[in-house]
């Protein structure tokens, strides 16, 4: 009887320009099944010059957001090269200000300094898997300021298998509409409207309307994502 393979461990990598910072993180996830990587930003980076950035390949990014600056470009950056890449953004703590550019670009957490400490590797894993990590508050914040911003917006983008009427009922979640008010609109039944909520969350691999709502918003092209924040 053949041994079953290992599990893969999920590569991490690291991006700061602080060595002590770098250092602690990278003994941090060493210790919690993640091949880790360490990237420290030199003066290219902080001179403005993006594209001489060596930024390995990974599966998993941790950006330094509190000593990188624009982080949001960093982000950017890594989205370009790495699209199926997953971001997570700490820093000593983040307004609507600092997360919401971070969160328009496709940064999937949202962790503080002090969270990080004892819950990195789990915000990592839940990424990971392709949920969110973002603290409650400013995640509904940033849900809200998508609906009033797209409220006449078509969706463009979602997983391979999405049917034409989940389309239509993901529209109608980003007018932030209740299942009630889904199914007065598209003539269908309340359960009905409901199954097609409920299939929609398991293909984006969500668990809450407000990250189906962000996850449906990042599968813009980050052009549209810019023109209309």
């Amino acid at each position: 009887m053949s041994k079953p393979k290992p599990k893969s461990r999920a590569t991490v990598c690291l991006l700061s320009p602080h060595p002590l910072m770098l250092m602690q993180f990278e003994k941090l996830l060493s210790s919690n099944a993640f091949d880790v990587q360490v990237q420290r930003l030199d003066t290219a980076w902080l001179a403005g010059r993006a594209s001489e950035i060596d930024i390995p390949p990974a599966s998993l990014y941790v950006i330094d957001a509190y000593s990188v600056s624009p982080s949001v470009s960093l982000v950017g950056l890594i989205q370009e090269r790495f699209p199926a890449s997953h971001i997570v953004a700490i820093s000593e703590s983040f307004s609507e200000t600092d997360a919401y550019p971070l969160l328009r670009m496709g940064a999937k957490g949202i962790v503080t300094f002090k969270e990080a400490e004892e819950r990195l590797p789990e915000a990592l894993q839940v990424v990971s898997a392709g949920g969110f990590w973002v603290p409650r508050l400013l995640l509904s914040g940033f849900v809200d300021s998508i609906i009033s911003g797209h409220r006449e917006r078509s969706v463009a983008g979602a997983p391979a298998g999405v049917s034409r009427r989940e389309r239509e009922v993901l529209d109608c979640l980003l007018e932030n509409l209740s299942n009630k008010e889904i199914a007065s609109k598209l003539n269908i039944s309340e359960r009905t409207a409901k199954f097609h909520v409920s299939n929609l969350l398991a293909k984006f691999h969500v668990r809450r309307r407000s990250d189906l709502i962000l996850q449906s918003f990042q599968s813009l092209p980050a052009e549209a994502r810019i023109e209309h924040s």
